[in-house]
């Protein structure tokens, strides 16, 4: 007689087993149509489940981010489905879920053409309206071993034969076609509504590059066909924004395969760079650290005391010299620990804070590399706060407040936060863990922040909160930590006299807010679609003229206003006037001046704006005092352009 407690709190009780699917009706015909999966103990099952005894259960439907896991993951089945009936010589392998979707591999020895994915969704499309039923059974290993020979799946048996023996083999039908899966899948196929086939690609069987080649079958897959729209809308936009094609466009920097995940910066994109920089530089002062700068390799001993050898080495870069191993360093933290070391600190001397704007190196895969998102070379805005235990909670509440004052500043106002708790694999004691854990969470829930548990997901040597930010298409990009890390300082003698006399290894903090300033520059360029605030402009004004009378005039307003600090340009090419001005508004220019005979005699320039807006007739001063008004962080736009 099973007692169910539901998510609610309520509770109700059978006399007999019930299925998830039993339990959603008996609260009503609504949620039994909306029902996708269930959650018994914490556990995600299929709505046929069984439950026999006392259980907590949640209903899962479309409306729940597991629910949409499901329907993706079943889409993929429905996809194979689909190969299966239209290429019957076709041999399905894998096909898990990935973001926003799905893919299936397959071996097969024609070429899928983009004509053939046009078949196989409208086949997907046909099945999915039969609304055929979904059912689970399992079989031994071995003789699922030999079902699937049988039926010519020589990949299928291949994975379940490297199943331990004392396993069960979980299968999943719907009409025809039988799949490995250890599931959850929706009840019928009838629940998959919202789908699209995106691409197709080649992969190596098993990622071995020893293996044959399979041909990969892309898709994306949501709850519902508005979802999938506005998705689908997202991504045309996001295109357009692709931060590559800006860059392109504006000359702000460019890659080449002679240093693969590495920028070169063209002029206006250094200036982006270097104006991120300052802002941050101007911050930091602001809020008491000191700017330090660590060397690019360092010896192999030192990582292994870290603990970063056992964890990162095959993600660095290393060379030998006089015999001795080093690493171009992937991260800063064991430099900054040799800078505080040099000197006896007292307690009186904490927090210690310093910063690096730190060159890092990481042999990050290449098929993984993306633009300024995924480099090998790059900047952190990398910053560690050495404190004692009891300066923590303090330390961390205004490390918080940095964080919300940088993104607010660069026009993100939606922030969402992630506490990250200790991974399988890591350093320091439970006990260590217990309290890091423990610092981070009151920190936020004094700030009154909301925010997701992450299990498992901490670094190997502290707990961590993580920032994203939501861009102006609705976008999530995770950018800033603040990690908390009682174990590093230890491993590498960091000490500090405590007020007893005695010496005591501080606490570490470590925090980035911007991450990656190249991948921060990216997500800005494609957040505000190549037009940035003022302050940021690589270039903030370019002055035209109409003839050549004006060209020694208009070299005169561009020294005065560099003069003045800020970032201007001149256009003297013989050209028409409605020309040039296509042209820098194509580029992105905020302001453009043109002067002509009237404004050459009066001393003035005509200022014109980015949307297309005549300010009119301005003397240098009042043109000067506008830029001064609008070209700081708190005077931007709050929302990128569309």
């Amino acid at each position: 007689m099973p007692v169910i407690t539901l998510l609610d709190g309520s509770r109700k009780e059978f006399a007999h087993p019930v299925s998830v699917a039993d339990v959603a009706a008996s609260i009503g015909s609504g949620l039994a149509k909306a029902a996708l999966a269930g959650k018994i103990n914490g556990h995600l099952v299929d709505t046929s489940c069984l439950i026999t005894e006392n259980a907590d259960l949640s209903i899962i439907t479309e409306k729940d981010a597991e629910g949409v896991e499901v329907i993706r993951h079943s889409t993929a089945h429905l996809l194979a489905q689909a190969v299966k009936q239209l290429f019957p010589a076709a041999q399905v392998t894998i096909g898990p879920t990935v973001e926003n979707g799905f893919y299936y591999d397959f071996a097969y020895t024609e070429r899928f053409s983009p004509d053939d994915l046009e078949k196989i969704e409208a086949k997907m499309n046909e099945l999915a309206k039969a609304d055929l039923p979904v059912s689970r059974s399992v079989m031994p290993r071995d003789t699922a071993v030999e079902f699937f020979k049988n039926l010519g799946e020589n990949y299928k048996a291949e994975i379940i034969a490297s199943i331990p023996t004392n396993e069960d083999i979980s299968l999943y039908q719907q009409g025809e076609f039988i799949d490995l899966c250890r599931g959850p899948h929706v009840p019928s196929t009838g629940k998959l509504k919202a789908f699209q086939l995106t691409k197709l690609a080649g992969a190596y069987w098993r990622g071995d590059s020893n293996n044959e080649m399979l041909q990969r079958i892309y898709g994306i897959a949501f709850a519902t066909p508005k979802d999938l729209k506005a998705f689908i809308q997202q991504q045309e936009e996001a295109e357009k924004r692709d931060h590559r094609k800006i860059g392109k466009q504006q000359d702000l920097f460019h890659f080449q395969e002679e240093a693969p995940g590495m920028v070169f910066w063209h002029p206006k994109g250094w200036t982006l760079f270097r104006s991120v920089e300052s802002y941050m530089r101007a911050i930091l002062d602001e809020y008491g650290y000191q700017e330090v700068n660590a060397p690019q390799l360092l010896d192999r001993s030192l990582w292994e005391k870290s603990g970063h050898w056992d964890k990162f080495a095959g993600n660095m870069f290393t060379t030998e010299l006089d015999d001795r191993q080093y690493a171009i360093k992937p991260m800063n933290c064991p430099g900054h620990i040799q800078i505080f070391k040099q000197g006896l600190k007292s307690h009186h001397q904490l927090p210690f804070l310093i910063a690096e704007f730190g060159l890092v190196h990481r042999n990050e895969a290449s098929g993984t590399l993306h633009g300024l998102m995924r480099a090998r070379r790059f900047v952190q805005d990398d910053a560690h706060v050495f404190c004692t235990e009891d300066q923590l909670l303090d330390e961390v509440a205004k490390l918080i407040d940095f964080t919300f004052q940088v993104y607010k500043d660069f026009g993100f106002t939606e922030i969402l936060i992630k506490l990250s708790t200790r991974p399988e694999q890591r350093v320091g004691s439970d006990a260590v863990w217990d309290k890091a854990e423990k610092a981070l969470a009151i920190a936020l829930e004094n700030k009154q922040l909301s925010y997701d548990l992450q299990p498992g997901e901490g670094a190997f040597y502290g707990p961590k909160i993580e920032f994203s930010l939501k861009d102006c298409i609705g976008r999530i990009w995770q950018c800033g930590t603040i990690q908390v890390d009682f174990s590093m300082p230890g491993r590498l003698d960091a000490t500090y006299v405590a007020a007893d006399g005695t010496k005591q290894h501080p606490v570490m903090i470590h925090r980035a807010i911007l991450g990656s300033l190249e991948r921060f520059i990216g997500i800005l360029i494609e957040h505000y679609a190549g037009i940035f605030p003022l302050w940021l402009a690589p270039v903030q004004a370019v002055v035209m003229n109409i003839t050549d009378k004006q060209a020694a005039y208009t070299q005169t307003v561009q020294k005065r206003l560099r003069r003045q600090g800020f970032r201007v340009e001149t256009d003297l090419r013989n050209e028409k006037i409605g020309l040039k001005i296509r042209e820098n508004t194509l580029q992105r220019v905020p302001y453009l001046l043109v002067i002509g005979d009237r404004e050459m005699e009066h001393q003035q320039v005509a200022v014109r704006t980015l949307d297309g807006r005549d300010l009119g007739d301005f003397s240098l001063e009042n043109f000067v005092a506008l830029l001064h008004a609008e070209n700081h962080p708190q005077s931007q736009q709050q929302e990128g352009s569309v």
